[in-house]
């Protein structure tokens, strides 16, 4: 009966048990923490164009370009069962085709060793910022949200929303600053022409 393949056996099985009570233990542990932290997300640039969708149909579609900055401390996110965090960017808006749209614009990897601090300026987005019709021109509901998965190294796979994100962002705002840039240079020019004609009646006095 004391055989060494019997005691073998038992050795492993006995392993197998501890191992799995310890990854237990190591989920059980942080299966309640809080994995959500303030971020704050300011859009500085916006450009809108109408293009052809050569992914679709041929038609022609809005896309956006987004240039944004980000400001994140995930340093309290990062535990003994954390392996990696990736985080992703996605704007959310709704139009008359549909009632919720979702695009992911930009992601990022963070290993554990990596700076978790988020500290990004003039970021452009990493994909195309595709809408399928003509939604994104004149819509003002388009909201910018940071979340991400927590990769353990044993249990779920959490996806969590930053919290307090501090949005400085409506999708219309490039078209209203272009205008009023537009409105400011026209003042602009007419300023100069009344200059010119002043300057040409005093030469004729």
């Amino acid at each position: 009966m004391n055989t060494v393949l019997s005691r073998a056996n038992s050795l492993f099985a006995f392993s197998l048990s501890v191992m799995a009570a310890l990854t237990f233990g190591c989920f059980i542990t942080t299966a309640f923490k809080e994995r959500s932290v303030p971020v704050s997300i300011a859009v500085s640039r916006v450009v809108l164009k109408n293009v052809e969708d050569f992914t679709g149909p041929r038609e022609r579609s809005d896309l956006g370009f987004v240039t944004f900055d980000i400001t994140a401390d995930l340093q309290s996110i990062f535990d003994w069962n954390v392996k990696q965090l990736f985080l992703y960017l996605s704007a959310e808006y709704s139009t008359k085709n549909n009632a919720l749209n979702q695009v992911v614009l930009w992601d990022k990897i963070i290993l554990r060793g990596d700076n978790p601090r988020l500290f990004l300026k003039d970021m452009k987005s990493k994909y195309f910022f595709f809408d399928d019709g003509n939604g994104l021109k004149g819509n003002r509901n388009v909201t910018l949200t940071l979340s991400w998965n927590v990769v353990p190294n044993a249990g779920i796979l959490p996806l969590v929303t930053g919290l307090l994100q501090l949005i400085t962002m409506v999708s219309c705002a490039a078209d209203g600053g272009l205008i009023r840039q537009q409105q400011n240079h026209t003042k602009m020019n007419d300023a100069r022409l009344k200059t010119k004609r002043t300057t040409h009646g005093e030469d004729k006095d």
